[in-house]
């Protein structure tokens, strides 16, 4: 049975200066394994506007090769400026995922809009870098995946992988907006797409992963990687209310599948709960495994959503 010992926190925002766009939280990190560093990528937030009001930018944190706790640099600037007015990343880029595709690399992301009767909606664009990953341009102003009929709000949290020739866009997707003492909480399910280029993708149009701890669960961060014949999903799931507190808050799940299509979900065998005490003792969320010269690590979030940043765990055993 896997289990992943955990590190310790890598990154805290809160140790940044100079950035006013970088305040608080590093969430959803997402790794890029280059020559002599572990590029990260996270979101971030500058403080709110005077009407109280965020907006995400998303960076990365180069971190050493051989020493994965030592910060090599902080980029100078967010990855992709927020999009014009009406555009529907016009004041988000979150979550990101990256990708090698030749001499380029492509960033997944969600872009966030404001609304009215509900806090926000997002769709999944697309950008590309030419610079190794420091700056991308977008594909375009509009989304590579939005909401539609059957998917018709929340499409967030891009994770995409290429097995063999196809490309997979795992992501979530809203399934109702449900109102919790006079608040507006999204409930999000997680779900496929496929393509042959990364680019046209074609949904499968189902849920992946049953609920387990209430009907209206909210899953999060489908990350997946192949190892020993199987394929592995990571993931994070709450209640629908009361998920701001220890009790209720982000927990990791865990399910496998070898076609990639019809999951088992067995959150036993993840391998990684809260900690006693400490950053990651509220909650934790957002995994993301990646491989570097033999080691196998899972990325993750702490308390309030990665507020005070992410850390790591490694990989003790093999996953079966």
């Amino acid at each position: 049975m896997p289990r992943w010992r955990k590190l310790g926190r890598v990154f805290d925002p809160a140790s940044v200066g100079g950035r006013p766009w970088l305040k608080s939280f590093a969430q959803a990190p997402a790794a890029l394994i280059c020559d002599d560093v572990v590029r990260m990528y996270f979101s971030c937030r500058p403080d709110a506007d005077a009407n109280g009001q965020y907006v995400s930018y998303s960076a990365y944190v180069d971190l050493d090769r051989s020493d994965l706790f030592r910060v090599r640099a902080v980029a100078e600037e967010p990855i992709l400026p927020l999009g014009g007015p009406g555009t529907f990343d016009e004041f988000g880029v979150y979550p990101v995922s990256v990708i090698r595709t030749g001499e380029a690399v492509r960033a997944y992301y969600a872009g966030w809009t404001r609304c009215v009767s509900v806090p926000f909606n997002t769709a999944i664009g697309c950008a590309v870098s030419h610079d190794g990953g420091r700056r991308f341009a977008r594909l375009g102003p509009g989304p590579i995946l939005p909401y539609s009929p059957d998917e018709p709000f929340v499409m967030s949290g891009p994770k995409v992988r290429r097995f063999g020739d196809t490309w997979y866009l795992f992501y979530i997707a809203g399934s109702l907006w449900k109102r919790v003492e006079g608040r507006a909480e999204p409930v999000y399910r997680i779900r496929m797409a496929t393509s042959p280029d990364g680019l046209t993708w074609t949904k499968a149009n189902r849920d992946l992963i049953p609920p387990r701890i209430e009907a209206d669960e909210a899953q999060a961060s489908p990350d997946v990687f192949e190892a020993d014949g199987r394929y592995h999903m990571h993931f994070c799931y709450r209640y629908s209310a009361g998920f701001r507190s220890r009790e209720r808050g982000y927990r990791i799940g865990y399910a496998w599948s070898t076609d990639l299509v019809n999951w088992t979900r067995d959150d036993a065998r993840c391998g990684i709960d809260v900690s006693e005490e400490g950053w990651d003792a509220q909650m934790i969320s957002y995994p993301h495994v990646f491989t570097v010269d033999g080691r196998t690590y899972l990325a993750y979030l702490g308390n309030e959503v990665g507020r005070g940043g992410f850390g790591l765990a490694a990989l003790d055993g093999a996953l079966d």
